[in-house]
Formats: structure tokens, C-alpha cells, sequence
């Protein structure tokens, strides 16, 4: 195994890591910004009134996007199997 395989790896596996958190980040940050916008429009200005609606919309974003977050998992730790396989034989 040569280090630029290994670096190659590490690269793919941060890439993978940021793909499959996107969607949940992207909820939150987009959730954090409408309870922003709403506070301050009505001056509320309560630090806790943003934890409820972004967990929900975390969680919502997991639910919708799990099928598909299995599938590039899956995809990526075969296609490493593979290549694993293919420098051992």
C-alpha cells in the first residue's frame, strides 16, 4: 500500500463525510435563519427558541435523505473493498 493510496483514501473518506452531513447542516442552517429572521422581526430575542425546530428539521433531513446516505455509504466502502482486494491479489 502506498501512500498515496492511503492519502487517496483519507481524501475520498472526508469528501464522503461532507456529502452525508450536507443535507443536516443545510436544514439547520436554514432553520437557524427563518427563527433568526422571526426573532428578529417580533424582538424575542430567547436563545433556547432555536434548539426545538433545528433538532426537528435534523432529524426530518436524516429520515428523508437515510436511503440515500446508505447508498453512498455502501458504495464507498465497496468500492475500498475492491481496491483493498485488487492490491492484495
Amino acid at each position: 500500500m502506498t501512500p498515496e493510496f492511503v492519502v487517496d483514501i483519507g481524501r475520498k473518506a472526508v469528501e464522503m463525510v461532507l456529502l452525508l452531513a450536507a443535507p443536516m447542516l443545510l436544514s439547520a442552517v436554514v432553520i437557524g435563519l427563518m427563527v433568526s429572521i422571526f426573532q428578529a422581526a417580533t424582538q424575542i430575542n430567547e436563545q433556547t427558541m432555536t434548539f426545538i425546530p433545528k433538532i426537528v428539521a435534523v432529524l426530518v433531513s436524516l429520515i428523508l435523505f437515510a436511503p440515500w446516505m446508505i447508498q453512498k455509504m455502501l458504495a464507498f466502502t465497496h468500492g475500498i473493498l475492491e481496491n483493498m482486494v485488487s492490491l492484495g491479489g
